[in-house]
């Protein structure tokens, strides 16, 4: 057996998404390719040399989606621009190529990896003025309404989740040849788990016989109480599945509240594959990650906050498949559930086959092996392309003086 491959994954947490697609390409890795790979996951904000507000953009993405989603909604669309989309690049390679220098220079890559659209105009500046034989591969986390921040051209190959994505990369001037629609990667339990619901519902220690709804909380969604004290009085036939998400507050709802349906209640879990794959729907925010994960089991969706910007787009594209609604209000997510589970649940097995024709369970594997091949091969960017991008890298670098062209 030859030398192991050296695979990097660049993630952030800014939200759950960015950091669940790169466990979830991680673990792909380790399984598929077992005892032929080191994989290294890293969140290169939290790098050394990483200017301390760059890292502080994380915790302030939370505070404005909570408090401010409307300004939120404002700066993802001012900044979804071509001029400022091409200042933002710039900054970005001065603020990170020494932590990007590093960081190679430590693990010696021989493929790297980006869930997060921060990263690639610093990747392609350090590998290009380098000379590097090392590609790089963006793992777009949107499934429509994607920021220009991530077709960065310097990309070996940009890996979309859906045909919309492909189409805006397109238009953004990627070429079809770096183009693949994987999906968006999500953990390999969801594909491992084939056990029929009632079974891991016991497994669970839920009532295995009936129908059941995943609620999914955190700090970011909101009025999610007021939702469910309606349904809580509906009289549904249901089994409701409560996870917090680790907000502490909701949790302490959760328990204080009195419950007229068999319930279970949860503040974090780390099953979470499991329990998809266990109940009938969720309820919840229209987040690329929980969007993703109900896809990959067939659940349908019942939308009860989405967040402007990015996740509007998650919630048109499942809505217009007819695989989940949006409840605006209390009194709409009663209608819906009344609708979906009417006349034997009719229209709620119509969203479920509708939701897993969308699904790709497989994402992270087929991520993983496009990854493999492209350290197999190196780096596919055109040389002429490369060679006429180095005076502009340099010629940036050189105004902050900055050099990486020599190591040191």
């Amino acid at each position: 057996m030859g030398e192991k491959k050296r695979i990097l994954i660049l993630t952030a947490d800014a939200g759950f998404g960015h950091r669940s697609a790169a466990n979830a390409i991680a673990a792909a890795f380790e399984e598929a390719y077992a005892g032929r790979c080191v994989v290294q996951v890293v969140n290169l904000l939290d790098e050394k040399g990483v200017p301390p507000f760059l890292r502080d953009t994380q915790a302030d993405y939370d505070k404005m989606v909570r408090q401010m989603p409307d300004f939120y909604k404002l700066e993802y669309q001012l900044s979804d621009g071509s001029a400022p989309v091409a200042v933002i690049e710039r900054a970005l390679i001065v603020l990170l190529i020494r932590a990007i220098r590093t960081l190679i220079r430590d693990f010696n890559p021989d493929v790297i990896l980006t869930t997060y659209l921060l990263y690639m105009a610093p990747l392609d500046a350090y590998i290009t003025l380098r000379k590097l034989p090392i590609p790089l591969i963006t793992v777009v986390t949107d499934l429509t309404n994607v920021h220009r921040l991530w077709f960065n051209q310097g990309t070996d190959l940009c890996l979309v989740p859906t045909e919309e994505a492909y189409e805006q990369a397109l238009s953004n001037g990627l070429a079809p040849d770096v183009l693949r629609v994987t999906g968006i990667p999500v953990n390999p339990a969801f594909a491992r788990e084939t056990r029929e619901k009632p079974a891991i519902r016991a497994d669970l220690g839920w009532a295995p016989n009936i129908p059941t709804a995943l609620v999914v909380g955190s700090k970011r969604v909101k009025h999610l109480m007021n939702f469910l004290n309606v349904l809580n009085h509906a009289g549904f036939q249901l089994q409701f599945v409560l996870v917090a998400g680790g907000d502490n507050e909701l949790f302490k709802q959760f328990q204080a509240t009195e419950w007229h349906s068999v319930t279970q209640i949860y503040n974090y879990t780390d099953r979470m594959s499991q329990f998809m794959r266990a109940s009938d729907m969720i309820i919840g925010k229209a987040g690329g990650l929980m969007t993703t994960e109900s896809l990959a089991c067939g659940l349908p969706t019942l939308f009860v906050d989405v967040t402007p910007g990015q996740e509007e787009g998650n919630a048109t594209y499942v809505i217009s498949r007819g695989a989940g609604e949006l409840a605006r209000t209390p009194i709409d997510a009663l209608e819906i559930l009344f609708h979906w589970l009417y006349r034997d649940h009719h229209l709620l097995e119509e969203r479920a086959r509708n939701a897993l024709a969308l699904g790709r369970p497989r994402s992270a594997y087929k991520v993983a092996d496009l990854a493999w091949q492209a350290a197999e091969i190196g780096r596919s960017i055109p040389t002429s392309r490369m060679m006429a991008w180095v005076p502009k890298f340099k010629e940036l670098l050189k105004t902050f003086e900055i050099n990486v062209t020599e190591e040191n």
